[in-house]
């Protein structure tokens, strides 16, 4: 079977720069992109549940716009009127810019690292006496956790965003037109069982990058034929390249 056109479950680029755009043009591909999931944030009921008590906390931590978006809302659902004294500690600066749209900038006291939480060790030895509220997704990994808890930071979670199936709802007759379906999050996966429940693979190809998203494939039932990174293979491209010029050597 020969592969001529890819679908990467991710947004369309921006611009002309993608390595995918660089591999359809080196071998001949059609590529298209759409975003299998979405993050959106959590409902006021969700919130709730998690027993959180904004008032209770004088810090927050932003590693995302979306985190930011959603601790207001629900701070004004909840009928919480975020104090002028609250601080704000962000990853980056682009985080931290965009607490504009919510709070007056230049009144409020803000700390932002370059690209990561991580790198604010200064900034938070100057607050050790704050109660932090980390604002997180239900996707998360450990190395914020286990930087404050070394820090001996008094922290409590909050999850405030979630990972949901996109509405793929008009590509119903599409998906078959494509030979290879190109993942990389579990998420994306569970969104190919969701949206189409009747999807039979065949020879239909499946990539995945990252070990969870690998085992996802197959935990669904799905067979995994292009798999990264590797040592040969770093990137999807790579991987996707090296399997499409094998493929064409066998006929």
């Amino acid at each position: 079977m020969k592969i001529s056109n890819l679908l990467v479950s991710q947004p369309q680029p921006a611009g002309a720069n993608s390595p995918y755009l660089d591999l359809a043009k080196k071998l001949h591909l059609k590529v298209d992109f759409r975003q299998f999931i979405k993050v959106e944030g959590v409902t006021t009921k969700e919130f709730r549940s998690q027993h959180i008590n904004f008032a209770d906390f004088t810090a927050v931590i932003f590693t995302s716009k979306i985190g930011i978006d959603n601790y207001f809302a629900i701070a004004k659902e909840t009928k919480f009127a975020v104090p002028e004294t609250m601080k704000y500690f962000c990853s980056t600066e682009s985080i931290a810019l965009y607490l504009q749209k919510h709070i007056l900038y230049r009144k409020r006291k803000i700390f932002h690292g370059e690209k990561s939480v991580t790198e604010m060790t200064e900034a938070f030895k100057k607050n050790l006496t704050e109660k932090f509220l980390l604002i997180h997704g239900d996707v998360s990994s450990n190395e914020i956790p286990d930087f404050l808890e070394k820090m001996k930071i008094d922290y409590h979670k909050a999850m405030l965003y979630k990972t949901v199936s996109a509405d793929l709802s008009d590509m119903k007759e599409k998906l078959s037109d494509f030979d290879m379906l190109v993942f990389f999050t579990p998420a994306g996966i569970k969104s190919l069982s969701e949206n189409f429940p009747n999807f039979i693979q065949n020879d239909t190809k499946i990539a995945a990058f990252g070990l969870t998203t690998c085992e996802a494939v197959e935990k669904a039932g799905y067979r995994l034929d292009v798999k990264a990174p590797t040592k040969e293979d770093p990137s999807m491209t790579s991987a996707i390249e090296h399997f499409i010029t094998a493929l064409n050597k066998k006929k």
